[in-house]
């Protein structure tokens, strides 16, 4: 099975195979090999892709991973691709933008009817005077908004819905 990472609004899929040194990560037309993980600890560990092994700090916080390698942090989400298939609704393919934190909706950039392209704005949010941007991960058109200007909404709430083009 693939996993799936959003990383700075990419998705990333890959997905481990066994090899005989441990496991081979599948990256796109990449196979790299060896790949290992080995725990220090609750929140730490040494990751080591190809031979080369680097201290990793690392928080999960649901489906947010807060690393930190190579002195820089990042955010990751992990997308459950069983969680997406169960959401799924294979008769009008109805595509749902979730919050990534809790907060407020600042601004809707889109309506109801609308085509929309990947990576086109949604919404902005904030959440701790933090604005954050809710982008289109697929073209289609937008079905329904779920929150208006100035509310507020929790983590994984569903903000827009957007359905296939041509469905």
């Amino acid at each position: 099975m693939y996993h799936s990472f959003e990383v700075d609004r990419v998705d990333h899929r890959l997905w481990l195979s066994t090899s005989q040194q441990g496991y081979r990560l599948h990256l796109r037309d990449q196979v790299i090999a060896p790949v290992a993980f080995t725990h220090h600890g609750e929140s730490s560990g040494i990751l080591t892709i190809a031979g080369e092994s680097e201290p990793v700090r690392f928080a999960i916080d649901g489906d947010l991973i807060h690393l930190h390698i190579r002195g820089r942090s990042r955010i990751v989400r992990y997308n459950d691709p069983l969680r997406a298939l169960t959401s799924a609704n294979d008769e009008t393919r109805l595509l749902i933008a979730r919050a990534p934190m809790p907060g407020v909706v600042v601004a809707t950039t889109v309506s109801p009817g609308q085509s929309v392209s990947a990576g086109m704005a949604l919404m902005m949010i904030e959440s701790m005077k933090l604005q954050t941007i809710i982008r289109s991960p697929q073209d289609g058109i937008v079905d329904r908004i779920h929150v208006k200007e100035g509310e507020s909404f929790e983590h994984d709430a569903e903000l827009v819905t957007l359905s296939e083009e041509g469905r």
